[in-house]
């Protein structure tokens, strides 16, 4: 996917597409996103899981990544769609996205949005907590609709090989219902005894960027355990688990991206086994990959300007996006890899710094990576910032949301349009 032109500029291919070109004909900041590599994803899926092993679906984690185009794409895969707000869910039924495929997830869901979902018979709804069960009833009972429910579980794991603002298995969450015996019972016998409800079965999820699979191995073994006392307390069996996503992608070098089976051949193995030994049917199994699926298809393209040397400290390299565009490294001090698209061959010479533009000292994309010598105007690419950059932007600082370009076998459509000073006041009373 990433390759060189075979020219004298050497630039950087992406997509199949010249990326300086790309940068000249869009503008930057730019997101890029590979159609290709999202498709090869969803169908290392197909082959590793769902043809694999019986009795499984996949969702994708649309929170990571979300247009009408991409709802389209996962469609054409086969894969269904988590959502985890009303806005996710109205894209996915402007896109035409088929709403038995969808899950709704979400720990607070408002009246309005749980009413979207059930008015458009949205496949299943992952409750989060007693209050919201109670909404559900409620307004399924006034629309006179019937919807299958989930409940997320914390199973109390923790998931230490990631950041601690994006592990959410542990006990002490604002996600899931916690594994406290009279709750869970209470919560299902409600949903048991509603003619609006189907219990289906339980979703757990340990977090993200993770690369080891103890974690979910961990909360399998909690979960076959609560399955097992359901069926033997209260007779109801458990027809479906959801184990969630969060399997880890590459972001810098030392990290090791790992395929698909790595994590689901040891989950799999260990539902089907502990579902022998305490005697009970195995469920259809649910994943959930969203960053796993798009995070290595995106790069950022961005302009570099002002280049500021402080003598024996540090070389600042200046680029025309930053916090708004990529709030991860500020949110969580997120790493990334970076190239200088229109000099690729050319001798590393100095290690900078890559500050964004916004007025906040920690608007700092990158820090200490050795790039060529560096010229205002020159096109930084940074790579793997497919997930949870478009969908984390903003307008701080009253900057416009860069444009999204779909690249494919040296083919590019624009995705997302740029936004212009003109959306900015859109929506203002004056």
């Amino acid at each position: 996917m990433l390759k060189t032109a075979d020219n004298n500029e050497k630039h950087l291919l992406f997509g199949g597409c010249d990326t300086v070109a790309l940068a000249k004909k869009y503008g930057t900041p730019l997101y890029v996103i590979s159609e290709e590599h999202i498709r090869e994803r969803c169908r290392e899926i197909q082959r590793d899981f769902l043809l694999k092993y019986n009795r499984t679906k996949a969702f994708y984690a649309s929170k990571a990544f979300l247009t009408m185009k991409m709802c389209r794409i996962i469609s054409e895969e086969g894969l269904g769609l988590d959502v985890v707000s009303g806005g996710e869910l109205f894209t996915a039924i402007k896109a035409g996205f088929p709403m038995e495929d969808v899950i709704f997830h979400g720990n607070n869901k408002s009246l309005e949005e749980i009413e979207l979902a059930l008015s458009n018979d949205v496949g299943r709804i992952a409750v989060d907590n007693l209050d919201e069960l109670a909404m559900i009833q409620e307004a399924a009972e006034r629309l006179d609709k019937k919807t299958k429910i989930l409940f997320r579980i914390s199973p109390g794991i923790e998931a230490g090989d990631t950041h601690e603002y994006i592990f959410t298995g542990h006990k002490d969450s604002k996600f899931g219902i916690p594994l406290e015996q009279n709750i869970i019972k209470k919560a299902i016998a409600d949903v048991m005894n509603s003619s609006h409800m189907e219990f289906m079965g339980f979703h757990f999820h340990v977090g993200s960027q993770l690369f080891r699979y103890d974690s979910h191995v961990a909360a399998v073994h909690v979960l076959i355990r609560l399955m097992e006392y359901i069926k033997n307390e209260m007779g109801v069996s458990t027809q479906e688990l959801n184990i969630g996503g969060g399997f880890g992608i590459r972001y810098v070098e030392e990290d090791e991206s790992k395929p698909l089976s790595f994590f689901v051949d040891a989950i799999m193995e260990s539902i089907i086994q502990g579902c022998e030994n305490a005697n009970i049917d195995v469920p259809l199994i649910m994943i959930e990959p969203g960053r796993w699926i798009v995070g290595e298809a995106g790069i950022t393209l961005y302009t570099i300007g002002s280049i500021k040397e402080i003598p024996g400290i540090r070389t600042y390299i200046s680029v025309d996006g930053g916090m708004p565009d990529n709030p991860r490294p500020a949110l969580y001090q997120a790493k990334y890899r970076a190239v200088v698209a229109n000099k690729m061959g050319q001798e590393l010479e100095k290690q900078v710094t890559v500050a964004g533009k916004c007025c906040e000292s920690g608007d700092i994309l990158i820090e200490n990576i050795k790039l060529p010598k560096i010229e205002s105007g020159d096109i930084l690419a940074v790579f793997s910032t497919g997930a949870y950059n478009y969908s984390m932007s903003s307008n701080y600082n009253r900057l416009p949301r860069p444009a999204v370009v779909l690249v494919n076998s040296g083919n590019d459509e624009l995705m997302v349009k740029r936004e212009s000073y003109e959306d900015l006041i859109r929506n203002e009373m004056f």
